[in-house]
């Protein structure tokens, strides 16, 4: 596998740049600049053939055509190999009658995760690997999350934080918590409380 990423072990924030490489996949090899111009997620898990992660990567699986929608690739991560990936691949098709047809890249090294931060330099193992990095069409990262090894992550939360970032790209707006598709967006805050008493937290106003 090649990688063109240091080796710094700062975990990513929002707003660098995320580290490029190239390796194996279950889609074949792979680059992330590949993926210039449109959204990515991209997600790790501790191995495969663990229970919590079987049911997210399904239930990613179901929803495909929603992240495709809003023109977003899914990424995963894992230590095991290639071979480890296939198998398992097969094995969440006969169980769930998935097709994950979301690459899964292999990182027996560890180097990539650690890389993004994900995985400690002094580390013996992947128990760590549950971080999920929200990646613009410029390769920034614009949000991430991190789990533990027994708590699944929600889809539903995955699609709406992609449908968040996207909507105030660019824009001089703000959402609110829970905000979803069709709801209205924060106004930045403007004024003081003699202009009005709602002046820090005020709701856009539809026609």
């Amino acid at each position: 596998m090649e990688n063109e990423m240091s080796s710094t072990v700062r975990p990513l924030r929002i707003g660098d740049l995320a580290p490029d490489f190239q390796a194996r996949s279950t889609t074949g090899d792979f680059r992330l600049s590949d993926l210039r111009g449109q959204w990515v997620i991209f997600f790790s898990h501790p191995a495969d053939f663990t229970p919590v992660c079987s049911t997210e990567f399904a239930e990613l699986a179901r929803r495909q055509s929603a992240f495709d929608a809003l023109g977003c690739q899914l990424v995963g991560l894992s230590v095991d190999s290639l071979y480890s990936h296939l198998a398992w691949v097969r094995a969440l098709r006969e169980l769930f009658g998935v097709e994950i047809g979301f690459p899964i890249i292999e990182d027996p090294s560890m180097v990539i995760g650690r890389a993004y931060g994900m995985i400690d330099e002094a580390a013996a193992d992947s128990m760590t690997m549950r971080s999920t990095f929200f990646i613009d069409p410029d390769g920034i990262v614009r949000a991430t999350t991190s789990y533990p090894h027994n708590v699944g992550r929600s889809v539903d939360e995955m699609l709406r934080l992609l449908r968040a970032l996207q909507r105030v790209d660019g824009a001089d707006m703000l959402t609110p918590e829970g905000w979803d598709e069709g709801k209205p967006l924060l106004l930045p805050a403007a004024g003081s409380a003699d202009d009005a008493p709602d002046w820090f937290c005020r709701l856009e106003k539809h026609a």
